[in-house]
């Protein structure tokens, strides 16, 4: 049908997850015609349409439409745009100088950058915080911008305002440019690194680290890398085999569970090794991946719904999980940023479909690992959620508190005295005459929130419980129970009750 889905904070959709289309104009990369349609913020120009006010639909680019844009990037207050006639166009921020026009003055029009000619053919673009990269067809990598910590591969430069060449002896196929550090890809598959060394984002050896203002190696990858991503503070990366990522992972976007909040080197993840993966993308602190089967799996920072999940899943998910909202579609595009992300999918010819009930099992298990996919469902008392607004139309829960009410009362013996530890959290799960009613509601403003602050199960009061905003707080004001300490799993058969670490949080 052409639609494409949004999802995360957006004025377009007023903060829930929606989907638009062209009149007659089917989009792929761009769309068919070659047009260019750009809205969100617009504070430093970077739509490029001669305002700095901010957008909230889709709109043509009409100055560039004899152009026919072929690529468009965006950075974190610029974009970059690549035409059928070979020129490189761009608008926005440029107080580092990553426009390439030679000055620091911002734009709010699209500005010809003069150094790319015809005899530039450019294969890929990509921007970063304040950085811009280019590589032509025949390997050769440009980069420009700010380089105060070394991402743009420059050594010794604080910032350049024109295309500059870094050469590494070989050929470039891809670049990726994060927020503050940059990754590349050779054209036989080896993959560098550079850029801000903390947190181990770049995955390299302790020794290379203070080499980390030019291209390093990354000798922890032994096949060959396809594609990168490089996201605020954690890379991605895809081999023909595998996805590894690297560096920080405190929000979950790193994959590898509950308990790895950090990786210096490259780790593949183990969830995504049964499924033939295709194609990655980073926000700031979330992946999102696409298998040759069209499915999307994501992970990470579950901030303003970003994840796919819906608008009331705010969770931090810390494996990849399966986005059923999909199934019925083949995703063929994802793109990431840091509140947001933006999805292009088509319907699953019919007859094709893949129904949600082969993930998991009629009476919603504990497990989160399935045998036969070894992929995570999200959080399983959210899926049956789903399900009941489906049926009966009736909301999912939000606060722990109500969530609590519906637990028997704890007797003699009643917990347990050792917490199991295992790789794959244990989501809620109750028998289905105990599934609980909760009532819903939103929050606010998720920019500020804190995911590190702790609530103590089964010690919330009724004074508690009445004081929506008092909860909101204690939850790391997100609407999902799955940012708390612990969550529980209820055995109706010996009425047992376990807890599974989920998250570090400071004390209240």
């Amino acid at each position: 049908s052409g639609a494409v889905f949004t999802f995360g904070k957006s004025k377009f959709a007023e903060d829930i997850p929606s989907k638009f289309w062209f009149k007659n104009d089917k989009p792929i990369l761009i769309s068919w015609k070659g047009k260019l349609y750009m809205f969100g913020s617009n504070d430093w120009g970077q739509l490029g349409l001669g305002s700095k006010n901010t957008v909230s639909k889709p709109t043509c680019v009409k100055a560039l439409k004899p152009e026919k844009p072929k690529l468009a990037v965006c950075g974190r207050n610029h974009t970059l745009v690549y035409t059928e006639k070979g020129n490189v166009y761009a608008a926005g921020g440029n107080s580092e100088g990553q426009l390439g026009l030679g000055d620091t003055e911002e734009r709010t029009t699209f500005n010809l950058i003069n150094f790319f000619t015809n005899q530039h053919k450019i294969k890929q673009l990509s921007a970063g915080s304040y950085t811009s990269a280019a590589v032509t067809e025949d390997g050769q990598l440009f980069v420009w911008g700010d380089n105060s910590e070394g991402q743009i591969g420059l050594a010794s430069e604080a910032s350049v305002s024109v295309p500059c060449k870094v050469d590494i002896g070989k050929p470039v196929s891809f670049v990726s440019c994060g927020y503050y550090h940059s990754a590349l890809i050779t054209g036989d598959g080896d993959l560098y690194t550079f850029g801000e060394p903390v947190n181990g984002k770049l995955g390299l050896f302790p020794e290379q680290l203070k080499n980390n203002r030019v291209p390093q190696p990354v000798l922890g990858i032994m096949e060959k890398v396809n594609k990168v991503a490089c996201g605020g503070e954690h890379t991605v990366v895809l081999t023909e085999t595998d996805v590894y990522t690297f560096g920080l992972g405190q929000y979950g976007q790193l994959g590898h569970g509950t308990f790895v909040f950090e990786s210096s080197v490259p780790k593949p993840v183990k969830h995504l090794k049964r499924h033939k993966i295709c194609n990655i993308a980073c926000g700031e602190n979330h992946t999102a991946v696409i298998a040759e089967n069209g499915l999307m799996f994501t992970f990470g920072d579950g901030r303003h719904g970003k994840l796919g999940f819906g608008e009331e899943s705010f969770t931090n998910l810390f494996d990849p999980t399966l986005c059923y909202n999909f199934l019925k579609f083949t995703v063929l595009l994802v793109a990431c940023g840091g509140c947001h992300m933006l999805v292009f999918a088509a319907p699953r010819p019919k007859g094709s479909e893949i129904p949600l009930e082969d993930f998991y099992e009629p009476r919603l298990t504990a497990a989160t690992s399935q045998t036969k996919g070894d992929f995570v469902l999200a959080n399983t008392l959210q899926l049956s959620a789903a399900r009941m607004r489906r049926r009966e139309r009736e909301r999912s829960p939000e606060q722990f508190a109500r969530m609590a009410q519906t637990l028997p009362a704890m007797g003699k013996g009643f917990l347990k005295s050792s917490l199991p530890v295992t790789s794959n959290t244990s989501p809620f799960w109750f028998s289905a005459t105990s599934q609980p009613k909760a009532e819903s509601g939103r929050d606010g403003d998720h920019d500020k929130e804190n995911n590190h602050q702790k609530d103590k199960p089964g010690e919330v009061s009724s004074e508690q419980d009445s004081d929506n905003e008092n909860i909101d707080r204690n939850l790391g004001d997100t609407t999902d129970i799955l940012n708390m300490t612990h969550a529980m799993k209820l055995n109706p058969g010996d009425w047992s009750l376990k807890l599974s670490p989920l998250q570090k949080q400071k004390v209240q």
